[in-house]
């Protein structure tokens, strides 16, 4: 027990260094991307699934909709790494692709224009969505990233996280930017 706790918190405090720290200047030059990538594997740690117990054997699977060069990114940062004792495994997706078997869905701001369609066919399932798009969280994300004065940042709908069956960590919500919850833009 006394494990976990330290596990948690490490995690929080790598979560806290990562919304404190440029995401230029985070050891050395590391992109926006790799920021991104290194947050969404952290989100992992800090979600509760409804399914969790039946699902402890197999991996946690991300599913990453455009932006390519950052599936591969975030596939090297997981590489060897459990959440929970669970692998991560990482798919590249397109569009018309079904979201069966996915923990989290990451759709790239470079399909923005997919964006309600892509929400829409996620909703009310147990999948963590994250977007990095302006308006993601009205458009119906869980999570979306933003920019703060260079550095990476996250909101967050606890609303959309209870349309999906999602309970969030106190912790991540304490880091994040803004948390919503009701629907609709913020108040």
């Amino acid at each position: 027990m006394m494990r976990s706790h330290l596990y948690i918190a490490a995690l929080s405090l790598c979560v806290v260094l990562v919304a404190e720290s440029p995401a230029q200047d985070l050891a050395g030059r590391v992109s926006e991307r790799s920021v991104k990538a290194a947050f969404l594997y952290k989100f992992a740690g800090y979600v509760q699934w409804p399914d969790d117990d039946a699902k402890s054997d197999s991996p946690i699977t991300i599913g990453v909709i455009g932006a390519n060069d950052f599936a591969r990114e975030l596939a090297e940062i997981t590489a060897n790494r459990t959440v929970s004792s669970r692998p991560i495994s990482v798919r590249r997706l397109t569009t018309v692709d079904s979201f069966d078997g996915l923990e989290i869905l990451f759709i790239a701001k470079e399909e923005r224009d997919h964006l309600p369609q892509l929400l829409s066919a996620a909703r009310d399932k147990p999948i963590l969505t994250v977007t990095e798009s302006e308006g993601g969280l009205s458009s119906g994300s869980i999570i979306n990233f933003t920019l703060d004065q260079d550095r990476v940042r996250f909101e967050v709908s606890l609303y959309a996280a209870e349309k999906s069956q999602l309970h969030l960590n106190a912790r991540l919500l304490a880091v994040a930017q803004d948390v919503r919850r009701a629907p609709g833009p913020p108040r």
